[in-house]
């Protein structure tokens, strides 16, 4: 027979599974359809807009494009700060490209697009938390109690092993007890 602490573990670990397959999304990149483009000014640039969002592993970036005019390119910090599309690691040409998001840390896209887009500011670094370390929110100080004296008295040491006697005919003596005086004035 089924123990009902079994059947308690089954349904917390299915819960627990679909719970976390329930949280990851699919984020339209700049948060529209239609964000994957030149932003009109700096203040509406991709990274304002990804600094804003909570990005979590299992997470999915969608971004829609002109396929005939633009791409997708995940490549390292060094060519998306030089906006080098020679290498990149992942290039996407479809006009509606789908990334998982599958490790926490920083994920960096440009523009793929031949007329420079990437320098005009067409590009995003997403940053992906990890489970662990959740989106530092503004530092809050908590208050810290002193630790709660103990209730129990602490128990005594133990006692250093004694050596057990190896036969009977030892050669070491046992120390003399202290004598006792009974006399009073002896110098």
């Amino acid at each position: 027979m089924v123990s009902l602490i079994n059947i308690v573990s089954v349904v917390f670990l299915l819960f627990t599974t679909f719970y976390h397959f329930g949280e990851a999304r699919i984020i339209n990149v700049g948060g529209s359809l239609d964000a994957w483009k030149v932003p009109e000014s700096p203040n509406h640039s991709l990274n304002h807009w990804a600094e804003s969002v909570r990005f979590q592993v299992g997470d999915a970036l969608l971004f829609k494009y002109d396929s005939k005019m633009d791409s997708v390119l995940q490549v390292t910090k060094e060519n998306y700060e030089k906006c080098n599309t020679q290498k990149p690691l992942e290039e996407h040409k479809d006009g509606y490209t789908t990334v998982k998001l599958d490790v926490s840390g920083p994920y960096y896209f440009i523009s793929g697009a031949p007329s420079g887009n990437c320098a005009k500011g067409e590009k995003v670094t997403v940053v992906v938390q990890s489970p662990n370390h959740p989106k530092p929110g503004p530092a809050a100080v908590t208050p810290t109690l002193p630790p709660k004296p103990s209730t129990t008295p602490a128990a005594p040491a133990p006692a250093p092993p004694t050596p057990s006697p190896k036969s009977s005919t030892s050669t070491m003596a046992p120390a003399p007890a202290p004598a006792k005086s009974s006399a009073v004035g002896i110098h």
